[in-house]
């Protein structure tokens, strides 16, 4: 799949889902009515996009009833270069399949959210981590791409088992991932749980820490992450996310934090204590090495007890990320 490929999104409602997940309420998630979608999607089709993808999103899209599904299909047929669309692990089939190949629907998303069984049952789920195996492959055998998309956070769950979870995923070999850590939205039953005190709120803290330890393991394999956290919407920053990790740059924050990370393996393997330590990363890295409101440098200087760290872009060798110099003065200002 091209990064560079424009992708022109309309939200289906949540009408095909037969099961009512913990941390659902597709309503605020996507501000998405049945009518304003196809309306939307008939708009969009009043011109030809041959150069952008269309994303049915929100809705358990092959769940759907047969004929509203097919509606969508044939509004948008011949319109786009290619379809994709969003869907759980146990509505996929044989005969659904051939029907979305037959449509032009070139990527298929698969909801997994976690590949343990009993984080699946906690939240509501409905289906196996098996289901999502057995999906996977017919997706990958079918032509399509496969993207997964995993959840941390959920109830049961914990940092091992999201990391054993994204190792399971990445063994699908997925052509890409998208990563949502768990929100409390107002009215699901996670808000209902968080409020009892049965639920302990998954911050973004939490979620920065873990989603940092997932990326690396998906960098390696050659899976990128395409989107990490819930797409800010109005209902959601006026209140519908009641805890959780919701922040309009996660994805940054999780980019900041493997930087500090590997910075931290770095002076690590120093006797640095008390040092003047410059890093050296590629320039399109600097501002996530330093993070927000320095965040990274006031860290690693406290850890390690440097008497000066400093960040600077430089022209770093392909391969590597962080340079260490050490220097025995004060940088000049």
């Amino acid at each position: 799949m091209s990064a560079r490929k424009k992708i022109l999104p309309i939200f289906i409602p949540h009408l095909g889902c037969p099961h009512a997940c913990v941390f659902c309420n597709q309503r605020e998630i996507t501000g998405a009515e049945a009518e304003r979608a196809l309306a939307d999607l008939k708009e969009l089709c009043r011109a030809d996009h041959h150069d952008a993808e269309l994303a049915l999103y929100g809705g358990s899209f092959t769940a759907l009833p047969r004929d509203e599904m097919l509606g969508y299909l044939e509004t948008a047929k011949g319109h786009f270069s290619s379809i994709r669309i969003s869907t759980r692990p146990d509505a996929v089939s044989p005969e659904i399949l051939q029907i979305l190949h037959a449509y032009g629907v070139g990527t298929v998303e698969l909801g997994a959210q976690s590949m343990r069984n009993s984080v699946l049952r906690l939240s509501g789920r409905g289906h196996t981590a098996e289901d999502v195996e057995h999906a996977a492959d017919m997706v990958r055998s079918g032509g399509f791409h496969l993207v997964l998309q995993m959840m941390t956070g959920l109830p049961g769950d914990d940092d091992a088992g999201a990391l054993e979870s994204a190792k399971k995923m990445a063994a699908l070999q997925p052509d890409a991932m998208r990563i949502y850590p768990a929100v409390v939205v107002r009215g699901t039953k996670l808000e209902q749980l968080w409020r009892r005190g049965e639920y302990r709120e998954h911050t973004v803290e939490d979620a920065v820490r873990i989603c940092a330890q997932i990326w690396p393991v998906l960098e390696e394999r050659g899976i990128p992450v395409i989107r990490l956290g819930l797409n800010p919407t109005e209902l959601l920053s006026a209140g519908g996310a009641a805890a959780g990790a919701y922040h309009p740059a996660l994805g940054e924050l999780v980019r900041s934090r493997v930087l500090r990370n590997r910075s931290e393996a770095l002076l690590s393997s120093l006797d640095c204590t008390g040092a003047e330590i410059r890093l050296l990363v590629r320039p399109e890295l600097l501002s996530q090495m330093i993070g927000q409101k320095k965040c990274n440098i006031h860290w690693l200087t406290e850890r390690f007890q440097l008497a000066l760290l400093q960040v600077s872009a430089s022209s770093v060798p392909v391969g590597n990320e962080i340079l260490i110099e050490r220097c025995l003065r004060a940088f000049p200002v």
